[in-house]
């Protein structure tokens, strides 16, 4: 039996590569579910034909097959129009039961309903490859999640070897495209191209409801797939609308967090919104707290709870006069000088469990507000941003608000924008004084403003593409000049800034300086995976935001959001950047 090389390859060592890193991190354990202990056929599931539903006249399987999710995955990343992409979401989630909808909601986003469950690389590359498989499809989308849930569960002694052979099990099961679609779900790399707006919208079109409807309640609510199984687990438009229109703002249950479109300059931002405030974009670790009495539970951006691992900021929640509030807010490790440390340092101290008290006396943490969405009772959503602010201020002491001005002014912000820069800060956000507080919407009313660095980089790799790249060498592999030693220097990789006339052209170029030659896939490039190595002689102009440590490379450093603006086939790779101009950047030393 072959097996998946393309996801537990490793870069041989070299002067450009460090170590791979495994996909996620382990996880509490959750309650365990009865797939563990089905027994009596194949894989140990249950059969496929213990029931049937009819819908008209036709007859389903009582539950909706993977496969026919895989197809509709498929049909996504094919077609270019949003309103293609959302009619196959829909029609799919129309056949769904309303226990399957959450399910196919969170495998067509890419996620899973367990979020992470321990499986890394190494565990994806003992599983069998896609080339073989099952005949026909017997998989159902509840017998999969069953899967993960399980999976997921399983702790302790001997817990490793339970997740691989439950993942052996369901490989076993599935057919060569159910089994690509689930290592790619696995991996996080599905990139079909539904992501929560549009899946917002296919939900709106199978419960026949305003969009609006829908994206309120995920935003105040958390999940989408718990607002999709509710609006579409009534009878009918009208049960659909009730059910989302419950889903309110509660006290203690986060929210999505408001994000913000991008300007190149001031200037540009100001000619969106005439009259803003523009403030400190501080680059920490976003926070949403809550507060309700005594009780203080702190939200990242993605909605854990880290309350924790940062008694800092429970400490100035509770010393706030307010009974009960929602306060949105960034929380970052500060020098002795008040200049921020690097973003690493945050992330760090927030991401550790261990011996908080000991971490907090060496790496203190510092909260800084800029908007509040509830106050003792009253939610303010809806509520224009000046509002919101006069309320806030009026109860969070001057310390711990983020430095806004507010203006007409364009000289004024950049020089604001310019202050916060040499602060050692990410730059500023101008904000509308009239916007209610769209969770979750990245729109016009919040527009941050960002130095933009670039480097002439060379690339030394690609990786076949999945999903709607699929046929197309996608995830680049760059490097810097290191004058030392006349070799080059990885950086990190990027995917991002390509366009489909960039990705054609490239993967022609790339395939043209394959190194050995023989690396090129023999037939249809849409079978191709992995990665390809190139002689390193394309030379690529990267934009990113900055520089942060990483171990991962041998340069000791990595690129903070990295994409593509163009490539340089004008210029060698003689005349790249050099690794020291990268160090030029750095500013944790």
């Amino acid at each position: 039996m072959r097996h998946i090389r393309a996801i537990a390859w490793k870069l041989p060592p070299s002067s450009y590569c460090g170590q791979a890193q495994p996909l996620t991190k382990s996880v509490p354990p959750i309650t365990p579910v009865s797939v563990l202990s089905h027994r009596g056929n194949s894989g140990g599931y249950p059969s496929r034909h213990a029931g049937r539903r009819v819908v008209g006249a036709v007859g389903h399987n009582a539950g909706v097959l993977l496969q026919e999710l895989v197809r509709t995955s498929d049909a996504v990343a094919a077609v270019p129009g949003r309103r293609a992409k959302v009619a196959e979401i829909a029609a799919l989630l129309r056949r769904a039961s309303p226990g399957e909808v959450p399910v196919a909601v969170a495998f067509l986003a890419g996620e899973l309903r367990q979020r992470q469950i321990g499986v890394g690389y190494a565990a994806l590359g003992d599983l069998p490859h896609s080339d073989s498989g099952a005949a026909e499809p017997t998989l159902t989308l509840a017998e999969t999640d069953a899967v993960f849930a399980a999976v997921g569960a399983a702790t302790g002694p001997g817990s490793q070897a339970d997740r691989r052979r439950l993942l052996a099990a369901l490989f076993e099961r599935a057919t060569p495209g159910e089994r690509s679609f689930l290592v790619r779900l696995l991996a996080g790399d599905l990139r079909q191209g539904a992501l929560a707006g549009l899946m917002a919208e296919a939900v709106a079109g199978a419960a026949g409801v305003p969009t609006a409807e829908v994206r309120r309640a995920y935003l105040l609510g958390g999940s989408l797939p718990a607002v999709a199984e509710a609006a579409l687990a009534g009878a009918g438009p009208e049960a659909a609308t009730a059910a989302l229109r419950s889903v309110g703002l509660q006290v203690g249950r986060p929210l999505r967090p408001m994000l913000a479109a991008s300007a190149a300059n001031v200037a540009s931002a100001f000619e969106r919104l005439p009259a803003a405030a523009a403030e400190w974009k501080i680059d920490g670790i976003r926070i949403q707290v809550h507060r309700r009495a005594g009780e203080v539970r702190v939200f990242t951006r993605t909605l854990d709870d880290i309350t924790s691992r940062v008694p800092e900021v429970t400490d100035a929640v509770r010393s706030l006069g307010a009974q009960s509030l929602v306060i949105d807010g960034e929380v970052v490790a500060l020098r002795e000088d008040g200049r921020p440390q690097p973003f690493q340092v945050t992330a760090g101290r927030v991401g550790s469990q261990v011996d908080v008290d000991r971490q907090r006396a060496e790496v203190a943490l510092t909260p800084f507000f800029f908007d509040l969405l509830h106050l003792d009772g009253r939610d303010l959503i809806d509520a224009p941003a000046s509002e919101r602010q006069a309320l806030m201020a009026a109860v969070v002491g001057a310390g711990l608000l983020v430095p806004r001005l507010v203006t007409a002014d364009v000289a004024a912000a950049e020089a604001f924008f310019a202050d916060a820069i040499a602060r050692g800060h990410e730059g500023v956000v101008v904000k509308s004084l009239d916007a209610p507080y769209t969770a979750g919407r990245r729109g016009g009313d919040w527009i941050k403003v960002k130095p933009r660095h670039t480097l002439d980089l060379v690339v030394l790799a690609a990786e076949w593409g999945h999903g709607r790249r699929r046929g197309w060498l996608s995830n680049l592999h760059l490097g810097a000049r290191d004058p030392a030693t006349g070799g080059l220097v990885m950086l990190g990789k990027t995917f991002k800034g390509l366009t489909d006339q960039v990705l054609g052209w490239q993967t022609e170029r790339l395939l043209e300086l394959a190194d050995p030659a023989e690396a090129r896939p023999p037939a249809d490039p849409r079978a191709a995976y992995g990665v390809l190595r190139v002689r390193p002689e394309l030379v690529v102009e990267i934009a990113f935001d900055g520089v942060q440590a990483s171990s991962r490379y041998p340069g000791g450093l990595t690129l903070r959001f990295a994409r593509v603006i163009r490539y340089r086939p004008d210029k060698p790779a003689a005349e790249a950047d050099s690794i020291d101009a990268v160090r030029a950047l750095w500013t944790g030393g």
